[in-house]
């Protein structure tokens, strides 16, 4: 089990600066990653101070040496492939190899999509999802490569330089549980995000059965022995380590490989973020 931390987008840490010296606190601390919402207006009108979630990583690849970097997730059908390969190669470099990039459909209710134009429909963005990470596969390459899709279209180009990371930058896929779409599609790459959606459309927290059975069925429909990761988080007392540790170990029993910690400005100031990252992780080993 490898531990991170997902800080709150929105208020005081919003800022660059301001996460920036929340991830290096957390190397310190023993996380081993530090991953960041990807949003560009956030769906709660009352908290509209939010950060651009590149831009910020680019900060915190600066002030960190260890910790593994990302956007969990990043919605494709609202970027150009090309743009973010280019992106994610040029962090990728500057963060010595240590950028995870996730990707999927995004909220179907995020303001971002609708109120600037971007494509609202769940299928359609699925669709977009699957030929964008065609092209920024081919892209990151660093071969001569050439693309024609529903959605997207590249003349035959070589982008260098290739990502530092050998075969490439990893791909978690963040997608519904139990729906089996979203689940095979994160079986193709390197790791799943889920979340939980109950039959009424209600959302509802996964749990250790969850996983397992999750892990099961990406077994089931992988083609290839690569490691592969099952992320979860939530919330655990960085006061009392049993208790954490009591949290998270039936999810590492039942194949979960990261535990993510979401810090929040709803659960007090900034000074509350930096005393539960000092905490520490709640290791089971």
């Amino acid at each position: 089990m490898r531990y991170g931390l997902a800080p709150s987008m929105m208020g005081m840490s919003g800022d660059a600066r301001t996460l920036a010296g929340l991830a290096s606190l957390a190397e310190e601390a023993g996380w081993e990653g530090f991953f960041l919402e990807d949003y560009v207006i956030h769906n709660n009108p009352y908290e509209a101070v939010i950060y651009d979630a590149w831009i910020a990583l680019t900060a915190i690849a600066m002030r960190t040496e260890r910790l593994r970097i990302g956007a969990v997730v990043t919605p494709l059908s609202r970027r150009r492939p090309w743009k973010l390969a280019r992106e994610t190669v040029t962090l990728d470099r500057l963060s010595n190899g240590r950028l995870i990039l996730g990707v999927g459909l995004g909220d179907l209710n995020d303001r971002g999509f609708a109120q600037v134009g971007e494509v609202t429909d769940a299928k359609q963005r699925a669709r977009m999802l699957d030929e964008g990470l065609d092209v920024l596969v081919g892209l990151w390459s660093g071969q001569p490569f050439s693309y024609s899709g529903e959605y997207y279209h590249v003349d035959e180009i070589t982008f260098v330089p290739a990502p530092l990371q050998s075969p490439r930058i990893p791909i978690w896929v963040g997608g519904v549980w139990p729906h089996k779409g979203p689940m095979r599609r994160a079986a193709r790459w390197d790791g799943v995000c889920p979340y939980k959606v109950n039959e009424d459309g209600t959302f509802d927290a996964m749990t250790p059965a969850d996983v397992h059975a999750l892990k099961t069925f990406i077994e089931a429909h992988r083609v290839t022995p690569a490691p592969f990761d099952i992320v979860q988080g939530g919330w655990t007392p960085g006061d009392d380590p049993e208790q954490a540790r009591a949290v998270v170990r039936p999810f590492a029993e039942a194949g979960a490989t990261w535990w993510v910690e979401f810090i929040s400005l709803e659960h007090g100031d900034l000074d509350v973020m930096r005393t539960r990252i000092k905490q520490g992780p709640p290791r089971i080993e």
